[in-house]
């Protein structure tokens, strides 16, 4: 799962994310999803989410949930 679908997205999963500002780089940023901000069912960017911390980016990677 790459953070594409919104339905492989949902409030309490561990994701990493590429902030706005890490665009360029592609640093990933990890944490938890508090709230889905993009509407639609398929992002090809990958899905944008509000992490608990307050952060807010573009999902690129789902951390395997067996962890």
């Amino acid at each position: 799962m790459n953070g594409q679908n919104r339905s492989d997205v949902y409030p309490g999963l561990e994701v990493g994310i590429i902030l706005k500002k890490d665009q360029r780089n592609g640093e990933i940023t990890y944490g938890i999803v508090k709230n889905l901000l993009t509407s639609s069912s398929f992002h090809s960017r990958g899905i944008k989410v509000r992490l608990e911390d307050g952060q807010i980016g573009r999902v690129a990677e789902i951390v395997d949930e067996d962890n």
